[in-house]
């Protein structure tokens, strides 16, 4: 499958794999990448200023938020400005 993230056309091919243990570390605290996961992928949200020390509102980075989104104001198209670095090994 390809996916449009950030501009790009991406194969899933193309993308690693990473446990929810490895996504974990990437909160922004642990390590200064901030990852989130969204339906199976892992988007690089370190550069946004809305995911400052890991936390946006009251979600954290490290972790699969596609639950979470239903109650978010905004919709899906919010994760295609951030990049996906890889997929979410579930």
């Amino acid at each position: 499958m390809s996916i449009s993230t950030n501009g790009h056309r991406v194969s899933d091919n193309e993308l690693p794999v990473y446990s929810q243990s490895q996504l974990a570390l990437r909160n922004g605290q642990d390590r200064s990448e901030i990852w989130i996961a969204y339906c199976g992928y892992i988007y690089d949200v370190s550069e946004s200023r809305l995911w400052s020390r890991g936390m946006h509102y009251e979600h954290w980075a490290g972790q699969d938020l596609t639950a979470e989104l239903t109650e978010a104001p905004h919709s899906a198209d919010v994760f295609s400005r951030f990049e996906i670095i890889g997929i979410l090994l579930l």
